[in-house]
């Protein structure tokens, strides 16, 4: 009974993750501009904490909440624990996982969306603009130059993922969906967090709407904790990795590009990346900001 219990917790799971990849294709490409690139079968997709950006997005996010006086300093110590135990564990449990789908984004319930993307639009330009590893940015780049789409894909809200991919002049970006009428965030999340297998679900949706040839695409990560979705992929590249993916990588034979040290940042051509193609903490976040609102 205890092991058919764990069967059908497994298969909910993998349920919300493919609805949570499906939306996630779907407000992608809502947002992003219309513009036809050159080679219309290859794309690349960028993880941001620690791959694009050093951080965690969602926290430099919670940083410039705090200053506005969202919420108390001791709210965000508490937040950076969060990130810290997700940092050094790696995988989450299955109960951890099922609290933050059950409470991640709460904060938000009553709350308009406008006023998310504005806070965001603030934020970045104060305290994220500076974070993004140049090395990154530039292997984005090299894509966009061979006429390839990039895409950003995080756990962080869609909305705030949106917007750093346009200020890096990306195509575009796949993040956890937060559920909306008429402009106003209801506190729910369709389906699950853009976390791990969630992440490979939406690429592989985003490329089938988009016809693209996942074999011809490369993604790029730095966690254990996205090898689902470097494994959908033709290239994969460890970027900045911790111990398990740079374990995996050597195992695989993947690419590995490590920029904490500028041993080779000043390395980079255009190697196979472009021949073969290529927040758990969320809820300690969620629910100062929706004590601050909502009492």
């Amino acid at each position: 009974m205890a092991a058919r219990r764990v069967v059908e917790s497994s298969a909910e799971r993998e349920r919300l993750a493919e609805l949570a990849g499906e939306a996630s294709a779907r407000a992608a490409l809502a947002t992003s501009p219309l513009s036809v690139p050159s080679d219309l079968t290859a794309a690349a997709f960028f993880d941001v904490d620690n791959t694009m950006m050093m951080g965690a997005s969602i926290f430099h996010f919670a940083r410039g909440l705090a200053a506005r006086k969202y919420f108390r300093n001791s709210d965000l110590a508490g937040f950076a624990w969060q990130q810290i135990k997700f940092r050094v564990g790696g995988r989450e449990d299955p109960q951890s996982v099922k609290a933050s789908r059950e409470q991640a984004l709460s904060f938000v319930a009553g709350r308009s969306v406008a006023e998310l993307i504005n806070l965001g639009e603030e934020i970045y330009d104060e305290l994220m603009a500076d974070k993004i590893w140049a090395g990154t940015q530039a292997l984005a780049q090299m894509h966009l130059d061979a006429g390839q789409r990039v895409w950003l894909v995080t756990a962080t809200p869609v909305e705030l993922a949106s917007i750093i991919a346009r200020r890096l002049g990306l195509t575009g970006a796949l993040g956890t969906v937060s559920e909306s009428e008429n402009g106003i965030y209801t506190g729910r999340l369709v389906g699950d967090l853009l976390h791990g297998r969630a992440k490979a679900h939406a690429v592989r949706a985003l490329a089938a709407k988009e016809g693209l040839d996942l074999r011809r695409c490369t993604a790029y990560s730095d966690s254990v904790n996205d090898v689902p979705m470097l494994s959908v992929v033709g290239t994969a590249v460890a970027v900045n990795p911790d111990s398990g993916l740079r374990e995996t990588a050597r195992k695989r034979g993947w690419e590995i590009r490590d920029f904490r040290t500028g041993r080779k940042a000043a390395r980079i051509g255009v190697p196979s990346v472009l021949g073969a193609g290529a927040l758990a903490g969320a809820v300690a976040l969620g629910l100062s900001w929706r004590k601050r609102w909502l009492g």
